[in-house]
């Protein structure tokens, strides 16, 4: 079954803040969402797969600014912090530190943020329209790193960010309600390593409506892996004057996650808006050599109203390795502001 997770940071993440942040009003402000939704599998050809998870995922981000443009800022998230083995109802929710750190300007064109970050490697977990969008892609995002981050205004020829990181593996690594256990940094996973020996450096850049990002990382093995993980991305959009606007990404990898496998992603997206409604489709594929090829079609409908609150459906084909999987989701996001 696809575990629903949130697209991280969506709004407001600390690396994407204006390098002349000096400017910014001084004191404190915050946004996030509340997302209830339910994600069932209706049909498939292996019948353990047939599970209900009706979920909730409370996201809220903080920001402090100082009068000198130095940000404090912070992300706290509660959702279910396992997966869905059985029919489920709002159950294994616990709440953690998403982010945590302090973001500052250098002169007008660079941003600095320093603590528990959200590296950029790639957008298709973000930007791929529709419930299912970005199902496939969130395999390769990267969360809950500590490390330097840094963005970089090239005067006008795009964005540079790039940073060097390693997973979480102190306290905040836990949840409280439902405890998902602390990482440690010899448990294994490329980046696990407690030491600032990885790295992801992406170039974006928009030119008359469209958009597009090239980007690398580099993890290092944690021990018991493999090997080091080799990771390349790159991606486009373009918005049409009509309200169609297209999306495609594709991800390579070599020793994916430490592991002895090579593996490559690929999302396809487009999505059309007709006044508050918005429909959107996509294709998607994960091909791992060992665990083989998932390939994720769906199509999706989401309506804003007017308070600002989003109401989607969607339903998705998924084939993988043979195993085909027929599934409905329906899902309410509520924004929250201070």
């Amino acid at each position: 079954m696809i575990t629903k997770t949130k697209a991280a940071l969506a709004f407001g993440a600390p690396v994407l803040l204006c390098a002349n942040a000096a400017l910014a009003e001084q004191g404190f402000s915050w946004e996030g969402e509340i997302e209830i939704g339910n994600e069932q599998v209706v049909s498939s050809d292996n019948a353990a797969n047939e599970i209900r998870n009706t979920y909730a995922i409370i996201t809220a981000t903080g920001t402090y600014t100082f009068g000198s443009g130095i940000e404090i800022f912070s992300t706290l998230t509660a959702e279910s912090v396992t997966d869905a083995t059985a029919d489920r109802s709002f159950e294994d929710m616990g709440a953690y530190v998403e982010e945590l750190g302090l973001s500052f300007g250098l002169g007008q064109a660079t941003t600095v943020s320093v603590g528990k970050l959200h590296p950029v490697f790639g957008t298709a977990w973000d930007n791929a329209a529709g419930y299912f969008g970005g199902t496939l892609s969130e395999d390769y995002e990267l969360t809950e790193q500590v490390g330097v981050l840094a963005d970089v205004e090239l005067n006008g020829a795009g964005t540079l960010s790039f940073g060097v990181f390693f997973a979480d593996a102190s306290a905040l690594s836990r949840s409280i309600g439902e405890d998902r256990g602390r990482n440690r940094s010899d448990t294994g996973g490329a980046g696990n390593t407690g030491k600032l020996d990885n790295f992801a450096i992406q170039w974006a850049h928009e030119v008359d409506g469209t958009r597009f990002h090239v980007g690398a990382r580099h993890l290092s093995a944690s021990l018991g892996d493999v090997d080091d993980e080799q990771g390349f991305v790159v991606g486009a959009a373009h918005s049409f004057q009509n309200g169609l606007d297209i999306f495609g990404e594709v991800a390579s990898f070599s020793n994916f996650g430490g592991g002895s496998d090579d593996g490559s992603f690929a999302t396809l997206n487009a999505a059309y808006a007709i006044g508050s409604l918005t429909l959107s489709g996509t294709l998607s594929q994960r091909d791992l050599d060992t665990a083989g090829k998932t390939d994720l079609h769906s199509i999706a409908a989401e309506y804003e109203f007017q308070n600002g609150m989003t109401l989607g459906g969607a339903v998705a084909r998924q084939d993988d390795g043979g195993v085909k999987d027929t599934i409905l989701a329906l899902n309410l996001v509520i924004p929250l502001g201070g």
